[in-house]
């Protein structure tokens, strides 16, 4: 046993020397050359490295301070920089043969810029597609004959931006990726994670493969998806002006034959916000949905889109296209008998306050719209309909009862605190800097009938042009006696949570001028004696 224990203490001694006396013996600098060579033809770019030591422990070497150049067409600075990569070798043929057999990269620390051109194209694209140029002269550099047994990347940096004077990025950090067998001709696994700006993650899992030699951006993958607490302001991914913001959590498959891009799953939003002025929606949204994407057009379609609020349910389909410097879409929403009590939280995401203090209890909502433009130019249009609706802690009565022209009315019967609502029809146009509601139409049970124009500014501010024909016994006192009354005409300014209720004085004028023609008596003193109604003042007899 002592002679066994001696022989194996002389082994390890040997084994130490040899580690310790091999990296002064061979100069693995030697290969430099050959591995800025081999790595520049497979990947098309510029590579540059600095010192090479022997790492016999880890069974490789290491290399300092590589730098593999960007497209020019994108930037002068670099696409990729890290401090250190550890390349694993074959040790026997690198120390008897002085051959390197590369079979593995670990690279520690790098930053990585991804940048996409207003046409859409990115600047990783073109990896790979030098190799295919070198391939008659050397054909140990061609793509086809490059080839890594494992790669992986350890907390790395990834800026992604946009290329161009008007530069914007985002940046990952904490990236990992683990990727085997990597090569030019065949299919390999890969996983990848990152933390998104605003503290989020993502995580991909699946395979992708064989690279495109041409476009790596065309390579074929299948993958899982994972997204968790995705800031989309604090992404950069869209311009601040356009108030979009919101919490993204995401789930779903991706499938790319290198042509289209099919991907399905689940989206859910929270605090989701949709214009500039807009407040952070209080419930979630959730979207299942399945697309089609076609690379090269960087154009798709939107083949299902069911958007769930609560219990509501509206369906969205169309197209889109992200080839231009802002993505612009065409797309139909349609959505029947939604609970109009789910959507009051989605309600600030759209810049709509309720009148303070007010909130819906109930009725139910049909739509059918279709939105078409830039995303950040979007016009959004179609009709609207409530149907036996309610609004709790806001009475229309006794709002339109305080004008004199309404005398009367807040003491009837709808003098409560709510609103019921038996319809209300509209024609919907919303743009970025407003939103009208023509052919408004609203059946009050308590009232009558309201019809007239909205328009509220995306600031909030209200410019309502209404008219109130009164039901019962005071739409009869309301007539004046002229039985071609057109109603009483109001308006409406303030604000959607502040909204202040006025006669039309010039709308009353005209339209007891325009009842009294062709009835007997002087136009101009039905009109003098219901202007005189409407301030209070009393006729001497």
């Amino acid at each position: 046993m002592k002679k066994f224990l001696t022989i194996i203490g002389i082994v390890v001694v040997v084994l130490l020397l040899i580690a310790i006396i091999l990296p002064h013996v061979i100069d693995v600098n030697h290969f430099k050359p050959t591995i800025e060579s081999q790595i520049g033809d497979a990947l098309g770019r510029k590579v540059q490295i600095g010192n090479i030591e022997l790492a016999i422990f880890s069974g490789g070497v290491a290399v300092d301070d590589v730098v593999i150049s960007d497209d020019p067409a994108f930037s002068s600075t670099p696409f990729l920089q890290a401090k250190e990569v550890k390349v694993g070798v074959a040790l026997l043929p690198l120390i008897f043969s002085q051959k390197l057999e590369v079979s593995s990269f670990t690279v520690t620390d790098p930053q990585v810029s991804l940048l996409r051109s207003a046409s859409g194209t990115w600047n990783f694209s073109s990896m790979g597609a030098g190799g295919s140029k070198k391939k008659s002269e050397s054909p140990s550099a061609a793509p086809a004959n490059f080839s890594v047994q494992k790669l992986a990347i350890t907390n790395g940096t990834i800026v992604i931006g946009t290329a161009g004077a008007h530069k914007k990025t985002q940046t990952y950090q904490n990236v990992d990726l683990e990727a085997e067998d990597l090569s030019y001709t065949s299919q390999f696994p890969f996983k990848f994670s990152a933390k998104t700006p605003g503290d989020g993650s993502v995580k991909l899992e699946g395979k992708a493969g064989p690279i495109d030699a041409t476009d790596a951006s065309l390579t074929p993958l299948t993958a899982k998806v994972d997204v968790k607490d995705f800031d989309i302001s604090a992404t950069g991914m869209v311009d601040p002006s356009m108030g979009l913001g919101g919490v993204i959590d995401f789930a779903g498959d991706l499938a790319s034959d290198g042509k289209e891009m099919n991907s399905s799953g689940n989206l859910k939003a929270n605090k989701l916000k949709l214009k500039p002025a807009a407040s952070p929606a209080t419930v979630p949204v959730d979207v299942d949905y399945d697309t089609a994407y076609d690379l090269k057009k960087q154009a798709g379609s939107l083949k299902k889109g069911d958007v769930h609020i609560g219990k509501a349910l509206a369906r969205l389909t169309g197209s889109y296209d992200l080839a231009g410097a802002s993505p612009s879409i065409n797309m139909k929403m349609n959505g029947q008998g939604m609970p109009i009590a789910d959507l009051e939280g989605l309600l600030p995401a759209l810049a709509i306050a309720l009148p303070s203090g007010a909130s819906l209890k109930s009725g139910s909502l049909d739509l059918n719209l279709a939105a078409s433009g830039p995303v950040d130019k979007l016009v959004i249009t179609g009709p609207v309909k409530l149907t036996d609706g309610k609004m709790s802690g806001f009475s229309l009565s006794s709002k339109l009862g305080a004008l004199s022209s309404f005398t009367g009315l807040g003491g009837g019967k709808g003098g409560g605190s709510d609103t019921e609502i038996q319809t209300l029809s509209t024609d919907l146009h919303v743009d970025p800097a407003n939103t009208q509601a023509s052919n408004l139409e609203v059946v009050v049970p308590s009232i009558g009938t309201v019809t007239g124009v909205a328009n509220v500014s995306a600031s909030g501010q209200l410019d309502c042009k209404m008219n109130a024909k009164l039901a019962g016994a005071m739409g009869s006192v309301m007539t004046l006696g002229n039985k071609n009354s057109q109603g009483v005409p109001f308006k409406i300014t303030g604000t959607t949570s502040n909204p202040v209720f006025l006669p039309d004085v010039a709308g009353m004028a005209g339209s007891m001028a325009k009842g009294a023609i062709g009835t007997p008596g002087n136009a101009a003193g039905a009109a003098t004696g219901a202007l005189g109604g409407l301030f209070g003042k009393k006729k001497k007899n």
